[in-house]
């Protein structure tokens, strides 16, 4: 037992946030206020007080921010998160002996007791805290430690006020503190891990001719149309050599033809594996060149992470050990059965040289750290070893905290939030199969849980190369509409898979399957940029009304409000402060006009039921004068499926001139 361990008497407990007792750090980013509650107490009647305590990784001093009593035992502080890194934070509490005194005191003098004795123990009280200030703090103390002492019982007033009792406060008697038994990590992202709009694209489909193989320099002639429409991140897939044997065909046929590109997946030939370009695409001057123009219109650069080989990939000649073999000697290839990717050898996690092959990987993503990558979308990271990404992404961000990973996990649901716990910075979602209102609102609601929002990140993609939902084979421009509108709205990092998506390419390899006919994941496509359906126009727009309105920009302040009407949905967001509130309401039906009535939750949105407020529609630019939470709606999908309502307020000046803001 410590020397005072047998005195301590407070009780810290109930800590959070906390993921699974500590194990895993929580995710905030730069410059948010990082909240922290606690249960604080102690035996008998005694008053408590609590900090927070709170340090940057490379500080060893913690510093402390204090807590409030919120009731119940139960207190709440903060900090801010103001680096890009990892932070430590714990709770401590002790007994707040003056405070003690001075309640008691005041209660004493209230029914005309007798105070000397007391008067004589809080002058102590005041000595020890003088002993522990600054010379000019502590003199202070001291002139009321001697009115304490001299006044034989007659107490001033002065000395049981908030001002001495805030002096006291800062110099607090901790020697008989108990402190919360862990130390909890948190991880501080930069801005764009919680506010995102990203398009992915195939390089070498960005040729101006028809049937050309596209390169890295074409991308660059992408970068104004991409960045006119909005988005902040260009996510390329794959950009190695591709292998040869077993190579896909067109629509995934197992037998290639000599003209066929093969999938971008199946990585690695006599060219170069993980560190390579593909000498179609480019050299290393060509995608530095890309990083470069690609930051002058204000997009970052996504690289696709993709840990498995095409039979000729480097590693197969000489890394045999990486693999895992067929009781005939093969190496056996990727299956998802009925499924069969013959072009494709997973790595085996579960090889004797593991070490080996994990610090092989961890240099494969500090090669392209080096070359100026900050983001990595990583492809199936559901079927590589956890342990692994716990101890890769910590590597990674250990050297470049500003690097962002996010998961392309279509699996069950405790693996994805497993995954988020590991280290990944943002997550692919459900998304792309809920479509009805009870489904949606549901999902949601379970991301917006607390404890799954303080590690989960979603990134909402209404489509990718693998998956083309049913909801847009049968619904035409207005479904594209209504699931791009859905996932700008709901989610403050989205993306989509362009040109396929503005285009409304929504023709199924056969009825029933998800695929694409004639993907580009087997194929060269040439894009018709300026069809008459594209949605590029609606896309920009919406962009700017994200990046306009703050309310748009988090995750955490999704409110879902009631409509009479099952085909249409209902939602607000708001920021912190209620400055700046948004409505959407959405037709989730792609082929019929919907009316009905919402009932808003007005104390959610900073709104009187007594007072009208204007509801002005971003998409639109209409105005609609709103009073009390019940309003009608009508909504056409093929003209425009949704609003996107900003809330102004109603204010009367002094000179009776009316405005909203």
């Amino acid at each position: 037992m410590l020397p005072n361990e047998g005195r301590i008497r407070i009780v810290v407990e109930g800590v959070c946030p906390e993921i699974d007792c500590g194990a895993f750090p929580i995710k905030r980013i730069i410059g948010d206020l990082m909240i922290v509650d606690a249960d604080i107490f102690t035996d008998g009647h005694d008053a408590v007080a609590g900090e927070v305590l709170y340090r940057f990784e490379r500080e060893e001093v913690w510093r402390r921010s204090p807590m409030k009593l919120v009731g119940n035992d139960h207190w709440r502080g903060d900090f801010t998160a103001s680096k890009v890194g990892k932070y430590y934070f714990t709770v401590e509490g002790w007994i707040d002996r003056y405070t003690t005194w001075r309640n008691a005191m005041i209660k004493r003098i209230d029914s005309d007791q007798d105070v000397r004795m007391e008067s004589l123990i809080g002058a102590d009280l005041l000595e020890e805290a003088a002993s522990r200030a600054t010379p000019e703090d502590a003199a202070e103390l001291r002139e009321w430690v001697g009115v304490l002492r001299a006044n034989g019982g007659v107490v001033n007033q002065g000395v049981l006020g908030d001002a001495v009792a805030s002096l006291v406060r800062r110099y607090p008697d901790r020697r008989f503190g108990a402190r919360y038994g862990k130390e909890l990590g948190v991880v501080v992202d930069r801005e764009k891990a919680g506010f995102s709009a990203w398009y992915e694209m195939f390089p070498r489909s960005a040729a101006s001719e028809p049937s050309v193989h596209g390169t890295l320099r074409d991308c660059e002639s992408r970068l104004p149309y991409i960045a006119a429409m909005g988005f902040d991140v260009l996510y390329l897939p794959p950009i190695h050599p591709i292998g040869h044997t077993s190579r896909k065909g067109k629509n995934n046929e197992a037998d290639a033809t000599p003209g066929d590109v093969g999938s971008p997946w199946a990585i690695g030939s006599e060219e170069g594996g993980h560190t390579s370009i593909d000498p179609k695409l480019g050299t290393f001057e060509d995608f530095d060149r890309l990083i470069a123009k690609s930051r002058e219109h204000g997009i970052e650069i996504a690289l696709d992470l993709a840990f498995q080989c095409s039979p000729d990939h480097p590693y197969v000649r000489d890394h045999l050990e990486w693999f895992l073999k067929r009781p005939d000697g093969s190496i056996q290839y990727a299956e998802n059965p009925p499924k069969k990717y013959q072009d494709i050898f997973p790595l085996d996690f579960e090889t004797p040289e593991w070490g080996e092959l994990w610090e092989e990987l961890k240099r494969v993503v500090l090669f392209w750290t080096d070359r100026g990558v900050r983001i990595f979308r990583v492809d199936n990271p559901h079927t590589k070893a956890l342990g692994f990404w716990e101890w890769m992404i910590g590597e990674v961000k250990g050297q470049h905290p500003e690097v962002l990973f996010l998961a392309e996990a279509f699996t069950r649901p405790k693996l994805m939030y497993r995954l988020a716990k590991v280290g990944f910075s943002q997550s692919y979602t459900y998304f792309a199969w809920r479509n009805t209102k009870p489904e949606l609102t549901g999902y949601f609601q379970e991301m917006a849980r607390s404890g799954v929002r303080e590690y989960f990140r979603p990134n909402l993609w209404p489509t990718t190369p693998d998956i083309l939902p049913e909801f847009l084979q049968n619904g035409g421009r207005a479904a594209f509409m209504i699931r791009f509108i859905l996932a700008a709205t709901l989610g403050a990092n989205y993306g989509i898979y362009g040109p396929a998506f503005e285009c409304c390419e929504g023709a199924p390899r056969e009825p029933g399957s998800e695929e694409y006919l004639n993907s580009e994941k087997y194929e060269l496509k040439q894009w018709d940029l300026d069809c008459p359906s594209s949605l590029k126009g609606l896309i920009a727009r919406i962009n700017r009304i994200r990046r306009e309105n703050p309310a748009l920009q988090s995750d955490v302040n999704l409110h879902f409000h009631d409509t009479d009407n099952p085909q249409v949905i209902c939602y607000s967001k708001a920021s912190g402060d209620l400055s700046d509130v948004v409505i959407v309401l959405c037709n989730l039906d792609p082929f019929h006009k919907q009316t009905g009535w919402i009932d808003l939750d007005l104390a959610s949105l900073g709104l009187d039921a007594g007072h009208a407020f204007q509801a002005h529609d971003l998409l639109s630019d209409g105005r609609f004068l709103w009073r009390g939470s019940r309003n009608y709606f009508e909504l056409t999908p093929e003209s425009l499926p949704a609003h996107i309502m900003k809330v102004r307020r109603y204010v009367r000046t002094e000179r009776d001139f009316d405005y909203y803001f």
